[in-house]
């Protein structure tokens, strides 16, 4: 195989992107990555430091472009709107990429700064639409983490097959963001009907939209 132009570490973990959500997050292998960019394994050692050093680098490409699509939903809308909004970017991203958001489930490293960045970026776009229901510290945790399992559980099941049943799955969806909602506002929270949308300034990952 001929050295080809123009190989570097974005182009590696753009093709292992492709290659994970073609074939699974299990087919990830330097010599799969190889042969899908037509070099030589060993070429990839020039870029990227290894397979792990990919895994990395498509958590970091995972992050940013999931932020910017719950950025782009959460902008303009309101209150129960918003949420459901939220969680609908983050199931969509999750059935078009699901190799892609498959490397982004792992908490990062503390010490990788830039992830950790792309990873906060990313809650906070959950923050700001939830802001209006009244989290603060512990609780605001907690119900992201709730948020994160009840889109994640059911588009997992979704993207597997569990639904078996011939009945609207996005109503199904829907329903269950509302159930989480109604569970905010039940607990004291949102006290205005319709809270208000948060604006471009006050969701945080635009810096991010385009990976390093």
């Amino acid at each position: 195989m001929a050295h080809r132009p123009g190989l570097d570490a974005g182009l590696i973990v753009r093709a292992a992107a492709d290659l994970v959500d073609a074939e699974g997050i299990e087919a990830l292998a330097l010599g799969r990555l190889a042969e899908r960019l037509g070099v030589r394994a060993p070429s990839l050692y020039n870029h990227v430091a290894s397979l792990d050093g990919v895994r990395r680098g498509l958590a970091l490409l995972g992050a940013r472009e999931l932020s910017a699509r719950l950025a782009r939903a959460a902008i303009g809308a309101t209150g129960e709107e918003g949420a459901v909004a939220l969680a609908e970017a983050y199931r969509r991203f999750a059935k078009e990429r699901p190799g892609l958001y498959a490397a982004t489930l792992r908490a990062p490293d503390p010490d990788d700064h830039a992830l950790q960045e792309a990873t906060a970026d990313l809650m906070g776009v959950v923050r700001a639409v939830l802001a209006p229901y009244g989290l603060r510290g512990a609780e605001e945790t907690h119900a992201i983490r709730a948020w994160r399992s009840l889109v994640h559980g059911f588009v997992s099941l979704e993207i597997t097959g569990g639904f078996g049943l011939p009945l609207d799955r996005d109503e199904s969806f829907r329903r269950l963001m509302r159930l989480f909602i109604a569970g905010l506002c039940g607990e004291g929270r949102g006290a205005e009907p319709t809270p208000p949308a948060p604006s471009r300034e006050e969701i945080r990952p635009w810096h991010a939209l385009s990976p390093s």
